[in-house]
């Protein structure tokens, strides 16, 4: 394991996708310990994708008390039912919310009779007490959630929002097996913005993967910019990020 420190992000470099998820998984058990340890609860925040396989599998076998923690998560296609298999609340569900079982989850309802009435509800819910772990990944093209270059705004005032995808965002969702065709992955979807990602008290960010290298050397190497909105990180007082060798390849040359 490698550790490096640019400007206020800390970041670790593992040898394998194994060695990163379980190590991302133990620090993220750690805070939301010391969390409930003093506050008597908290709020985790999740990030979803195939980027997040190994890290989810690996939070289930720590030792947290689910039953004091509610759950946000990032994301969510509009129009999507939440019973398609790229929903990313059905992927929270199977992928680890029914086997820890929360005490609440707030599912954002990217299918909702009227979205203004959702994005309302969804940020009403964030606004009430700050996150205190927020679990984030890094997109192909340097996005948070789902804010992409074009749509990120480093000082939005809104903490949920109604978003354009980039084609290069949605050829992700394809690539990675979500839907059958580009034509089918959704257009639009809610997400969170990056202040209400950079509200939370910790961030901690997992990335593996080769195809991700190129964002991750933007991240870390380029300026601090909303044309690379995972640049921002860079800026928060307690955010660290956990990468494989691989998707760490470009800012090791």
């Amino acid at each position: 394991m490698k550790s490096l420190v640019i400007d206020q992000l800390s970041l670790s470099i593992y040898p394998t996708v194994e060695a990163m998820g379980n190590e991302a998984a133990r620090q993220v058990a750690l805070d939301l310990n010391e969390t409930v340890q003093t506050i008597g609860k908290a709020r985790l925040l999740l990030a979803t994708g195939t980027s997040q396989f190994q890290f989810l599998k690996a939070l289930q076998k720590e030792i947290i008390p689910w039953d004091k923690i509610t759950v946000f998560h990032l994301d969510e296609y509009v129009g999507l039912p939440a019973e398609h298999p790229a929903s990313f609340r059905k992927y929270l569900e199977t992928r680890i919310l029914k086997f820890v079982k929360p005490k609440k989850v707030f599912y954002i309802q990217g299918d909702a009779p009227s979205i203004p009435a959702e994005i309302e509800r969804y940020s009403d819910a964030l606004s009430k007490h700050p996150i205190d772990v927020a679990c984030v990944g890094i997109g192909e093209n340097g996005h948070l959630a789902f804010n992409d270059p074009g749509v990120a705004n480093f000082n939005d005032p809104r903490l949920v929002k109604r978003v354009l995808l980039d084609l290069e965002c949605r050829q992700q969702q394809f690539h990675e097996g979500w839907f059958d065709s580009i034509e089918t992955v959704p257009k639009e979807a809610l997400t969170l913005t990056i202040p209400a990602i950079m509200n939370a008290l910790r961030i901690r960010c997992v990335v593996p993967d080769l195809r991700k290298s190129k964002a991750v050397f933007q991240a870390l190497k380029g300026p601090i910019s909303e044309n690379c909105p995972a640049s921002i990180l860079r800026r928060h007082p307690n955010a660290k990020l956990f990468l494989d060798s691989a998707a760490a390849t470009q800012i090791e040359k």
